[in-house]
């Protein structure tokens, strides 16, 4: 099984990997970051089992360990260098593949760390068998990171065998032009492509096929898809998956607030597939902040989108994205960001604390917050975000909506998860019988992040 140290000979083909050592060659995913990043690690798991690898838990004993990184702060680096040594601590004899947006944007970085054996970047990726059997033939440390700011077209990471039955992410596009002054993504994706909308109908059929209810629709800017295409809009793509039979609802990832016009929201009004949720990604409620940032509207123009929103589409949620402690900003620019959010009344907020990503303008601004400033803030806006959440779920008391259950919760009495439409979690008592089935369900009451709710017409 092996020697001492954990190693194996990967360079064996499986036949006789299996008769030396009794096993399949191993594999264990870590992934960090966005839900791009969860669709690219299933691709690539997929990869591995098609060259006959059996795909194991990240947390158990592998001969290859996969990084998929993240680097989209400070601290999303730090965790993709933990998760690297964290992989070699489980097996000192396994291959560490570092892959993803962190090589992509330092490698020299990432070549410092001593338990990376082979690194690539943000394209390539479904080739990671091959690389980890060069690295096992003896030829040193493998490292492919291109330029991928001259990458021009989408690059297709074939997903054919799905793992679960109840939401699937779906990848329709990748890279970001927009170089925001903080953000470090347009450098690790590179310009904006989009895939081709026959593909995208393509895997939304075979989705259907193979049982899923909801498509999710991923990107790093989904609201740009098309742009490098011709004459077709995000719009357009969502009209033609409408239209396929079998999935019964499309979910829209993080857009901007350009994208929800007047035709926009009446059109998404029509398409009783599409979730109403929308996660507008705003930042700041503060225009001077907004303009350091080179975020592309003012809090008028964002206010106008989600009344677009909450104008057309019945029970809509709308999320969002908010940043605090950025360059500059002062305690009235916090103010006034407070101020806005308590009016905009949000179903939800993600908050989290700027931090400086070298190579990006903001790295290098006057007005760096103090990291204790920086911390209040975030605690003011997740309180006050727990009680917008709360405020919106309870509207819903006494309501029965369609939920898609997806997993069983950790809980001696028996008990299950899953989603409205408008994304508010709703936990009743059942168990995986139910997952994968969208069923009418009562909302009861408000209780933490979810409602606790009963399924209608049963009697356990």
């Amino acid at each position: 099984m092996g020697n001492d140290d954990g190693k194996v000979d990967l360079s064996l083909d499986n036949e006789a990997f299996f008769r030396q050592y009794g096993r399949k060659k191993t594999v264990g995913m870590f992934v960090l970051g966005c839900k791009v990043n969860q669709y690219e690690t299933e691709a690539m798991a997929e990869a591995f089992e098609n060259e006959g690898y059996e795909l194991v838990e990240p947390e158990e004993k592998a001969d290859v360990y996969v990084i998929n990184t993240c680097t989209v702060t400070g601290l999303s680096a730090r965790k993709s260098r933990q998760a690297i040594r964290r992989a070699k601590q489980l097996n000192v004899g396994a291959v560490v593949a570092a892959v993803g947006c962190y090589p992509q944007t330092a490698r020299e970085e990432v070549e410092k760390l001593p338990e990376v054996d082979i690194i690539v970047g943000t394209a390539e990726r479904t080739k990671l068998p091959e690389y980890v059997a060069e690295f096992c033939m003896g030829k040193g440390r493998v490292s492919v990171v291109g330029n991928v700011m001259k990458k021009h077209d989408f690059e297709d990471l074939k997903i054919e065998n799905y793992k679960n039955r109840t939401r699937a992410f779906l990848k329709i596009q990748d890279g970001c032009s927009q170089f925001c002054s903080y953000c470090i993504i347009p450098y690790a994706r590179g310009p904006i492509r989009s895939r081709p909308p026959e593909d995208v109908l393509r895997e939304v059929a075979k989705l259907a096929g193979s049982g899923f209810k909801e498509a999710v629709l991923t990107g790093i800017h989904i609201a740009s898809y098309g742009r490098d295409l011709g004459k077709i809009r995000l719009l357009d793509l969502l009209e033609m998956i409408h239209s396929v039979n079998g999935i019964e609802r499309i979910r829209v990832g993080s857009v901007e607030p350009g994208l929800i016009t007047e035709e926009f929201a009446s059109a998404a009004a029509r398409l009783h597939k599409l979730c109403p949720h929308y996660h507008v990604s705003l930042q700041s409620g503060c225009d001077e902040t907004l303009v350091r940032m080179n975020r592309r509207y003012t809090t008028k123009e964002y206010k106008k989108a989600v009344e677009l929103l909450r104008g057309y589409i019945p029970d809509v949620a709308v999320t969002t994205d908010v940043m605090v402690g950025f360059p500059g900003e002062s305690d009235s620019e916090f103010e006034r960001t407070y101020e806005f959010l308590e009016e905009m009344k949000f179903a939800k907020m993600h908050v989290f604390k700027y931090s400086p990503r070298k190579g990006t303008p903001a790295a290098a601004f006057e007005g760096q917050v103090d990291g204790a400033v920086k911390e209040a803030r975030s605690a003011r806006l997740l309180e006050l975000s727990d009680r917008c959440a709360a405020q919106y779920n309870s509207g819903f008391t006494g309501r029965t909506l369609p939920v898609l259950y997806e997993q069983e919760i950790k809980d001696p009495d028996g008990y299950i998860e899953g989603l409205t439409p408008n994304y508010i979690r709703v936990v009743v008592k059942g168990n995986n019988n139910l997952t994968g089935r969208i069923i009418p369900t009562v909302l009861l009451k408000t209780e933490g992040g979810h409602m606790a709710g009963k399924i209608e017409n049963r009697t356990d």
